[in-house]
């Protein structure tokens, strides 16, 4: 097992996690980067630990999953979603409702996209950086691309006269304002590139649908037709940019394994779909020096950092990793969504981070361009709660014991240790005394709960620190998803 080797910091802080195998998602080894500037860039991210992702594009506006429709594959995520009224009437029609779906853009007109609104949304929830999605699989650029006419500023797009037509320019200009890190996610499949789904031929599954050892012309210019949209959305139009999550982890160098171990996903390739990342990263971090570089699900050298798709590990990784996951349960908007409550987004925050990860909540705008209000309503009850224990969380990193029963664990670089209990369900308000695990806080020093100044009574017992909260403190914290008690001196200062 490879570890992240940052500085001092990290690697006195990544020695005591213990091994663990990567997510069944991530494929290949972790290698630990190199480069100075890049190390830096990926110590600053680990200090946002929480970041606002958005899925939006032209099927927004239908209610429809983001590209996975139009993919043939024998999987409950891909084809006509059948309880979509766009969609009913191709049930049966596969061909004709890829064809549907590829003129969606010519009806995209959000004009009520606001990224200031945006941005302020996120910011009041209490998240730190953005990762917004460029161009999914389906090929859209939610960009100025001068490589293709499918895209956002197209003229037969109706938004495309719109001041704000440049989605991304203008997302990552307004986040920027406020502070926010920025992260471009970008697809390097695009299932609208005749050089990558090449229309000769059906589609059978999301790989290319030729071999690229047989046609190797067609398949380079795929690649200089990636690499240029890369170029762009790195070029100084678009701004300083901290993070290139890169999916489509199918599209990379061959491994041995392929097209012999199938995964029940009509996991045929018919030949390799080597991207060329090492020109990629190379021309990426030429226009962005110190650029983290996420081909996700990938390994290798270009993998900086790991990204869990839609869970939490159970112990810490020993690399820096981030789980994605939705507040709903769709990654693109899609009506009656069922929303996460801002409890249980706190309390998974809390375990991620405890686990020294970071947390990247999903947030799909409808097709007006708008955050539906309930999920608003659930960022800002969030931010409620991170701005009074966002000490527990931001820079902080992972100690061990990590958890133990209720209590999770972080500590930042002062020595300084939280111990966050988390509330089972149906629990209002804390016990009157509690016995905390673990790392004890440095003799003659104040033990103090988050949102509440008063000095605590405490004690060693053993190998827990048992502290008394009396009466008014409870009834003060009433209601809490979480509780976080400030140990100072619980870790040696780094």
């Amino acid at each position: 097992m490879h570890f992240f080797r940052t500085s001092t910091l990290a690697l006195l802080l990544l020695s005591t996690l213990p091994a663990f195998a990567a997510a069944d998602d991530e494929l290949g080894d972790y290698v630990p980067e190199t480069n100075p500037q890049v190390i830096r860039k990926l110590d600053q991210w680990q200090d946002w630990k929480f970041g606002f992702m958005m899925h939006w594009g032209a099927y927004s506006q239908k209610g429809l999953v983001e590209s996975w429709s139009i993919c043939s594959e024998d999987v409950d995520w891909c084809g006509p979603p059948k309880h979509n009224k766009f969609a009913a009437k191709y049930a049966d029609d596969y061909v004709g409702y890829v064809k549907a779906y590829e003129q969606l853009p010519t009806t995209f007109n959000p004009v009520k996209f606001n990224p200031d609104a945006w941005a302020k949304i996120a910011k009041d929830a209490g998240t730190k950086y953005v990762v917004f999605t460029t161009k999914h699989h389906d090929g859209f650029a939610m960009f100025d691309t001068r490589q293709s006419d499918y895209k956002i500023t197209a003229a037969n797009v109706p938004f495309h006269t719109n001041p704000r037509a440049n989605v991304t320019k203008a997302v990552f200009d307004a986040f920027r304002a406020r502070g926010f890190g920025i992260g471009a996610y970008f697809s390097k499949a695009d299932w609208h590139s005749d050089d990558y789904w090449w229309r000769r031929y059906a589609t059978p599954n999301r790989y290319v649908n030729y071999d690229t050892r047989k046609y190797p012309e067609r398949w380079q210019n795929f690649v200089k037709f990636t690499h240029a949209q890369i170029g762009e959305l790195t070029s100084g139009a678009y701004g300083p940019i901290d993070v290139l999550w890169l999916d489509a982890g199918w599209v990379r160098k061959p491994r041995a394994t392929d097209n012999k171990e199938l995964t029940g996903i009509a996991d045929f390739r018919p030949g390799p779909e080597d991207i060329d990342m090492p020109g990629l990263a190379a021309l990426a971090r030429k226009h962005q020096p110190g650029l983290i570089v996420v081909d996700r699900a990938v390994g290798g050298p270009y993998e900086n950092y790991r990204t869990p798709e839609q869970k939490i590990p159970d112990q810490p990784l020993p690399y820096p990793w981030e789980t994605c996951m939705t507040l709903g349960d769709s990654w693109s908007w899609v009506p009656h969504d069922k929303y996460k409550s801002a409890r249980t987004v706190v309390q998974m925050l809390v375990d991620v981070v405890a686990k020294g990860g970071n947390y990247l909540l999903n947030v799909g705008p409808d097709g007006n361009g708008e955050l539906p209000p309930e999920a608003v309503a659930r960022l800002h009850q969030i931010g409620q709660w991170m701005r009074v224990n966002g000490e527990a969380i931001y820079a902080s990193r992972a100690v061990a014991p990590y958890s133990a029963g209720k209590f999770r664990y972080t500590r930042l670089k002062d020595g300084t240790v939280y111990a966050i209990y988390l509330p089972a369900d149906g629990e209002t308000s804390l016990p009157s005394t509690v016995r905390i695990p673990g790392p004890a806080p440095a003799v003659g020093t104040d033990v103090k709960l988050l949102g509440d100044e008063s000095s605590l009574d405490w004690r060693r017992d053993g190998d827990a620190t048992v502290v008394d909260i009396p009466d008014a403190t409870r009834q003060h914290l009433a209601g809490g998803y979480a509780w976080a008690f400030r140990l100072p001196g619980a870790a040696p200062a780094l």
